[in-house]
């Protein structure tokens, strides 16, 4: 099924239908924690029922999910429905656009807890250029130094792919992504791609 709703989010026809996006990246988002789950440190835990005890397997440490606003929220809320415990951080990073065409990545916003020796899951649907996520993480890491990284994208560039295994510790980061586009366009867009996945989900919006 994941395969399916990365074919959706993609497909022009059914993505006239926002809701239905933002329930497919959230979907994502619940295939992703799924699969992060199982690499996370788990502790015995004595769980009490209506009749005895039961020993459990339980999540040692919550992780902290960060999300780059606006776009990635359908997907962070998917990763929040099984990391439902979690404390959450959220960035504002946009395409600063000058007349030229060309643009400069730009942080406005961070609201974060503390990270130091925590585990981190960024979360950003397009991995395009990669350097929103390194920027982004560079912002995060002034919160702490995590135990781990985990960054999760829908869809991924080479070139955005290249650029974060270049500029991210690999000691310290897993990268999960849906699917590997090979093109990106000198405007930065992915090819095949899917388009603006923020305006996909919440309407168009005046650019910068």
């Amino acid at each position: 099924m994941f395969n399916q709703f990365i074919s959706e989010v993609r497909d022009v026809d059914i993505q006239t239908d926002a809701m239905r996006f933002r329930r497919n990246m959230e979907r994502i988002g619940e295939v992703f924690a799924y699969e992060i789950s199982k690499t996370l440190p788990y502790e015995k835990k004595t769980i009490t029922t209506p009749l005895g005890e039961v020993e459990m397997n339980a999540i040692k440490q919550q992780p902290v999910l960060a999300t780059i606003l606006r776009a990635g929220l359908p997907l962070h809320q998917g990763l929040l429905n099984y990391f439902d415990k979690a404390d959450n951080a959220f960035i504002s990073a946009f395409r600063k656009h000058d007349l030229d065409g060309n643009f400069e990545i730009q942080i406005d916003y961070m609201s974060s807890p503390v990270l130091k020796n925590r585990i981190l899951i960024i979360v950003d649907p397009m991995l395009a250029t990669g350097k929103s996520m390194v920027l982004s993480y560079k912002a995060l890491i002034t919160m702490g130094m995590p135990k781990h990284i985990h960054i999760v994208s829908a869809i991924a560039s080479v070139d955005g792919l290249e650029y974060i295994q270049k500029h991210i510790p690999n000691t310290k980061c897993s990268i999960w992504l849906g699917a590997i586009d090979q093109e990106l366009t000198a405007q930065s867009y992915i090819v095949p791609g899917l388009g603006d996945a923020g305006d996909l989900a919440y309407g168009s919006k005046l650019q910068e």
